[in-house]
């Protein structure tokens, strides 16, 4: 297949979590024999950050407007199976609008942000990507996170089909690899810095800091405020590229995995770099929400944490069961959600557009 997507960024993983996630799948929908033509919008903050600028099998195409890039988009998606529009694309109203009208054989919508789509909806704030009409539109409706968010996908922007389409990893870009000094922490944490995460992230990790002051950690990403709470055991490490990622992954006893609070709400919402650790070698300290346990197991390949004394019990295990409970979720990892797992879970979703829509089987059963 030819799939054309209109998305936030794979040339960059600056402040986002789209790119590793868009890089991990295109190379698993190339080995596949498919073709990814990528339309990302050329904006500086992304530019001054670019750390990919080809991946084979895929075309990705910066432009710096839409009016100027629109001809291309219309006649890459003359030939395309697939027409695609990501959640955060800068033109999501336009692209949309282009794809519903196209000839593509399947058009989709892939949310990868969806509870934090549908909290903005539910406070009445604008979303600057979706049509005004919803989604009713598109062949398929795609989503980050499963569970309930699916059933209010329909219920509340009209989709008429939806299909979970989960994070993942590639195996040949994150697995253990050698500790690097700088990143060596009893605790780290890498993510991007966002107001709904400081709550947990002050419980989990800055607070437990503290009361060990004979512990490291490590705090790694991009947007840190200047009034964050640093203590002297705490050491920041500026955004990270991802191939540094296995490296500080692999440097710590454990880390941290720290989920959006719109996310942690919904449930069903594994995060890319939950898998990204695993799939290092790392034991994963992670907040709990519903729908962890169908991803891993607490207590045997995941370590489960809500308050400031359970995140401190977890820094008291020992270093031999630490490393056999990593070594079953890498495991796990491998043999459920890799990229190539994904990349078959997207095939299966596209396949459903040319069955009957399910109101249509509804009328028939």
């Amino acid at each position: 297949m030819k799939l054309v997507v209109f998305g936030l960024t794979i040339s960059s993983s600056w402040g986002n979590g789209h790119a590793t996630l868009w890089r991990a799948l295109c190379k698993a929908l190339v080995r596949r024999g498919h073709r990814i033509v990528f339309f990302e919008k050329d904006v500086p903050w992304y530019a001054e950050s670019r750390d990919l600028t080809e991946l084979p099998g895929v075309e990705l195409i910066l432009y710096p407007d839409w009016q100027a890039v629109r001809p291309l988009a219309e006649r890459h998606l003359a030939d395309a199976e697939v027409g695609m529009v990501t959640s955060y694309c800068p033109d999501g109203i336009a692209a949309s609008e282009l794809v519903a009208r196209s000839p593509a054989e399947a058009r989709v919508f892939y949310d990868l942000d969806t509870p934090v789509t549908l909290a903005r909806l539910a406070a009445g704030e604008p979303v600057g990507y979706l049509p005004p009409q919803g989604l009713g539109s598109f062949d398929l409706v795609l989503s980050y996170t499963g569970g309930a968010a699916l059933t209010r996908l329909r219920t509340l922007l009209g989709a008429r089909r939806v299909a979970p389409l989960y994070g993942s990893v590639d195996p040949e870009a994150h697995q253990p690899t050698a500790p690097a000094a700088a990143y060596q922490a009893d605790l780290s944490y890498l993510g991007t810095y966002a107001a709904d995460r400081q709550a947990s992230l002050e419980a989990l990790l800055v607070r437990p800091a503290r009361q060990m002051p004979e512990r490291r950690f490590v705090i790694g990403g991009a947007q840190y405020p200047a009034d964050f709470p640093w203590s002297d055991n705490i050491f920041f490490v500026r955004h990270l590229p991802p191939a540094e990622h296995p490296a500080f992954f692999s440097s710590a006893r454990l880390t941290l995995n720290i989920t959006r609070q719109a996310m942690a709400e919904m449930g069903y919402c594994p995060s890319g770099r939950l898998f990204e650790a695993a799939a290092c070698g790392a034991l994963v300290l992670s907040d709990g929400w519903e729908g962890l346990d169908g991803f891993y197991a607490p207590g045997s390949e995941i370590l489960v944490a809500n308050t400031t004394e359970e995140a401190m019990a977890a820094l008291a295990f020992g270093e031999g069961e630490i490393r056999r409970m990593a070594a079953r979720a890498r495991q796990r990892t491998l043999e459920e959600h890799t990229a190539d797992h994904r990349a078959r879970d997207l095939e299966a979703a596209l396949a459903l557009v040319s069955a009957p829509e399910p109101d249509a089987l509804a009328e028939e059963a």
